[in-house]
C-alpha cells in the first residue's frame, strides 16, 4: 500500500463481514429501531448521540425547515423532475443546490458569528461588533429580519421555547436577540431573529460546528423536496410554470412577427 493511500483516514464508519459500526455504535444492535432520523443526523454532525433534551431540540430544528411551500428550491426540483422524470435524486439535488445565503444557508452565517463571539463577555458589545460591519457595508445580517414575520418570527420563538423547556439555555440566544435589537435600531426597521438565525444560535448551543450548520437545512429540505417530487408526479405544475414563464418572457415580441 502506498504512503498516499495509507494516509487516508475516517473515524465515521467501518465494517466487517458481520458488523457495521458508526462512531463506535453498532448499526444493527444500537441504532436501527432505537434512534430516529434526527438523532442519526446529530450523530453524524457531532460524533455522539444526543441526550433526551438535545434530541428533542435537534428534531425540532429539522422539522422547522422541512417544508416552506413553493420556494425557489421546490420549483427547481419540480422543473428538473419534469425534464428528467427518471431521476428523483437529480430533482432533489437541483433544489438543494439553491440553499445559499438567501435561503436556508443563512444558518451558517448566523452560527459563525455566534461561535466567533466572546460568549463569556459583554454580549451587548459583542453584538455591536457583529452588527456594525454589516450595517456599514449595507449587507443583510444572516438570521436577522423577515419580510412577513414581524415583530417576531413565530418559528424562532417556538424553537427558543423548546430550548428553555429542555434546560439548554445559554448565551447564544441572548446574543442573537441583541444582534437583532441593535440591527433594528441602527436601520430603523423591525428586524426579528428569523428561523435560520434561531437555528444558527441553537446549533451553536448544541456544539455543532458552524461549517456544518447549513447541513441541518440540507437534511431537512431533502425530505420536503422528495414530497414535492411525489406531488409533481400526481399533480404536475412544471408544465404550467414553464409555459407561463415562457409566455411572459416573450410577450414583448407579440405582434412583431
Amino acid at each position: 500500500m502506498s504512503d498516499h493511500i495509507s494516509g487516508i483516514r475516517s473515524e465515521i464508519s467501518w465494517s466487517t463481514s458481520s458488523q457495521i459500526t458508526i462512531f463506535g455504535h453498532d448499526l444493527v444492535d444500537d441504532l436501527v429501531g432505537k434512534v430516529g432520523l434526527g438523532d442519526m443526523g446529530f450523530l453524524e454532525l457531532t460524533g455522539r448521540l444526543p441526550g433526551p433534551g438535545e434530541s428533542a431540540m435537534f428534531n425540532a430544528l429539522t422539522v422547522s425547515l422541512v417544508e416552506h411551500g413553493m420556494t425557489p428550491s421546490a420549483i427547481a426540483t419540480r422543473l428538473t423532475h419534469y425534464g428528467a422524470p427518471d431521476s428523483l435524486q437529480s430533482a432533489v439535488a437541483a433544489g438543494l443546490l439553491g440553499l445559499g445565503s438567501t435561503f436556508v444557508g443563512s444558518i451558517e452565517g448566523a452560527a459563525r458569528y455566534v461561535q466567533e463571539a466572546d460568549l463569556g463577555g459583554d454580549l451587548e458589545a459583542e453584538a455591536a461588533k457583529i452588527v456594525e460591519p454589516f450595517v456599514a457595508a449595507r449587507k443583510l445580517i444572516p438570521g436577522i429580519g423577515h419580510p412577513i414575520h414581524k415583530p417576531l418570527d413565530p418559528r424562532a420563538e417556538r424553537l427558543f421555547t423548546i430550548l428553555d423547556e429542555n434546560g439548554l439555555s445559554g448565551p447564544q440566544v441572548p446574543l442573537i436577540r441583541e444582534v437583532a435589537r441593535q440591527a433594528g435600531e441602527a436601520l430603523g426597521k423591525e428586524l426579528p431573529v428569523n428561523v435560520t438565525g434561531a437555528i444558527g444560535a441553537i446549533a451553536s448551543r448544541l456544539g455543532i460546528d458552524w461549517r456544518a450548520a447549513r447541513g441541518i437545512g440540507v437534511m431537512a429540505r431533502a425530505v420536503g423536496l422528495v414530497g414535492h417530487v411525489l406531488e409533481e408526479i400526481t399533480n404536475p405544475t412544471a408544465p404550467t410554470i414553464w409555459r407561463e414563464v415562457e409566455e411572459a418572457a416573450s410577450s414583448h415580441h407579440s405582434g412583431h412577427a
